[in-house]
C-alpha cells in the first residue's frame, strides 16, 4: 500500500487532517505510532523487572541493548556513561524502530522526513552546551568558543551549524532514498529482488541509528574533552601563581 507517491519527497506533504492551522500529516501520525510502541513497549518489559537470574527474554533483550550503548558511550567519554545513555539509548531506539517498522505495509519511516531528521538534530545541537555547561560551568563553555584567539568565534558557531545539518541530511537522504529506490523497483521489476533489497533496507536503517547515536554521543564527547581540558588548564594556571 502506498501511502507517500514517488513524487512526494517527504511524507508531509500527504495532509491527513487539517483544522484551521492544526495539521496532521503522515509524518506526525507515524512519529506518535513510534511513541506510543516504544513507551509501551517500555512499560511491558520494565513492569516486573527482576535481578535473579532466570529473566524474561524481553528483559534480557532490554539488558544487552543498555549494554551496548553504555559500551559504546564508556569508549569515548572518560567517566559517567550513564549520565548519557537516556538521550542516546532514546535516540537510538526511535530512530531504529523507525527504520525497521518499514517492512510493515502502508508504514513510513518518520525519519524519511526531513523535519523529524531536524528534530532529532536539534536535541544533539542543545544537549552539546547543556551536558558541557552542566559539566564545568557556563563560563569555561563559552570561552571556549574564543580559542585559541576571539576571531575563532564564528567559525566555532558554523562548526556547530555544520554538525548540525549534517546530522540532519545524512540520516533523512538515506532513510528518504531507500524508500524511493524500493518504490521504484516494485514498480518495474519482480517481487523477489524488492524484497532482498527491503532486507537489505533493514540492515541500513539499523546502521543509520547506530551512526546517528554515535555521531552524537562524538560531539558531546568532544565538547566535554574540550571543556575538562580547559577546565584543568586554569587549574594549572591558578596554582602555578
Amino acid at each position: 500500500m502506498e501511502v507517500v507517491s514517488l513524487n512526494q519527497i517527504s511524507p508531509d506533504q500527504v495532509i491527513l487532517w487539517s483544522w484551521n492551522f492544526i495539521t496532521i500529516n503522515v509524518t506526525i501520525l507515524y512519529t506518535w505510532l513510534v511513541m506510543a510502541i516504544l513507551v509501551g513497549g517500555s512499560h511491558l518489559i520494565t513492569r516486573n523487572l527482576s535481578s535473579e537470574m532466570n529473566v524474561s527474554r524481553w528483559q534480557h533483550f532490554l539488558e544487552v541493548v543498555i549494554s551496548i550503548i553504555r559500551g559504546e558511550i564508556s569508549e569515548m567519554t572518560k567517566k559517567g556513561a550513564d549520565h548519557y545513555v537516556p538521550l542516546v539509548g532514546t535516540l537510538f531506539l526511535f530512530i531504529c524502530v523507525s527504520n525497521v517498522l518499514v517492512i510493515v505495509p502502508g508504514f513510513v519511516a518518520p525519519t524519511s522526513s526531513m523535519t523529524t531528521t531536524a528534530a532529532l538534530a536539534t536535541c544533539v545541537f542543545i544537549a552539546v552546551p547543556f551536558y558541557g555547561i552542566s559539566r564545568n560551568g557556563l563560563l569555561h563553555y563559552v570561552k571556549e568558543y574564543f580559542q585559541p584567539t576571539f576571531i575563532f568565534f564564528p567559525f566555532h558557531v558554523m562548526g556547530e551549524l555544520s554538525r548540525t545539518l549534517a546530522l540532519t541530511v545524512r540520516l533523512f537522504g538515506n532513510i528518504m532514498s531507500h524508500e524511493k529506490v524500493i518504490g521504484i523497483l516494485l514498480a518495474v521489476t519482480p517481487f523477489l529482488f524488492p524484497v532482498v533489497m527491503q532486507i537489505l533496507g533493514l540492515l541500513i536503517g539499523v546502521i543509520q541509528a547506530y551512526i546517528f547515536a554515535i555521531l552524537s554521543m562524538v560531539y558531546i564527547a568532544s565538547a566535554l574533552s574540550a571543556e575538562d581540558e580547559a577546565h584543568t588548564a586554569v587549574k594549572k594556571e591558578g596554582s602555578g601563581a
